[in-house]
């Protein structure tokens, strides 16, 4: 596939040493363009992408292109492009909390519009990939968009109406889940572990425990139980949870950030 990418920060990269890494396509095949001369200097000298500060040149050269640009900068981009844009062309959005019916306002009549709302794990190849189809969408586009985004992480389907909601679950839930790590090494440092060991040890904790959700298929609940013996330290620790409102709290960043993906949307 040629694949064409207009952004190069932290999603538009990872995207690049992602397709690059699972054979996908080649260097000789991927399209990047920004206004960071440096960054495409320093991503043409590494991985051989063909890159330019002209948008144009990366949908002249590419039959799929990933739009990674800010939201509020998605129309002036697309009006660009807009002459460019063939109807054997696939246009991926990532732009986080811009709606199907805005990019499609942007484009031709009947072009064909994935919307992607991946998360912040996919610079370490971990991330978790909400897609959604536009009005012309096919699933050929689909299977292709989850092809690339597979390459960096999971990838799970959705109708856009639940695309606020991820965007509150797994687009905000890392930084979260970053406060868990560091609560859970606080607690370590408190009873008397050196700070890098608590680290390490949180979060691999949290990595190892994210894997046994996924790969065994078993509720939260069930595994949880599987550590909980009778008047253990575990029960303990989950008590205090409880009294704290852990899971209360949770629940509420998430409630918290879906609204506020609503609003941004409006």
């Amino acid at each position: 596939m040629k694949i064409g990418l207009i952004g190069t920060g932290k999603i538009g990269e990872a995207l690049i040493r992602g397709v690059l890494t699972a054979n996908l396509t080649g260097s000789d095949r991927i399209f990047a363009s920004d206004l960071d001369t440096e960054r495409l200097d320093a991503l043409h000298s590494e991985l051989e992408v063909t890159t330019s500060t002209d948008n144009v040149d990366t949908v002249a050269g590419a039959e799929t292109i990933i739009l990674a640009v800010k939201p509020q900068i998605v129309g002036v981009v697309l009006e660009s492009v807009k002459s460019q844009i063939r109807d054997e062309h696939l246009i991926i959005s990532v732009a986080a909390g811009t709606p199907i019916k805005t990019i499609e306002e942007n484009l031709p009549d009947g072009s064909h519009l994935i919307r992607v709302m991946p998360n912040i794990a996919c610079t370490v190849g971990q991330a978790i990939s909400a897609i959604c189809a536009g009005t012309h969408a096919t699933e050929s586009d689909i299977t292709t968009a989850r092809r690339i985004f597979g390459a960096v992480g999971r990838t799970v389907v959705v109708p856009e109406q639940m695309m606020d909601a991820v965007t509150g679950l797994s687009g905000s839930g890392p930084a979260f889940v970053f406060q868990a790590i560091e609560a859970l090494a606080d607690g370590g440092v408190h009873e008397g572990l050196p700070r890098d060991i608590a680290l390490e040890l949180a979060a691999q904790t949290v990595l190892g425990a994210a894997a046994m959700v996924l790969e065994t298929g078993e509720h939260p609940g069930a595994l949880k139980d599987m550590v909980t013996s009778p008047a253990g330290t575990t029960i303990q620790g989950i008590r205090a949870l409880e009294e704290n409102g852990m899971r209360a709290a949770m629940m509420a960043a998430v409630i918290a950030a879906t609204r506020r993906s609503r609003e941004l949307g409006e």
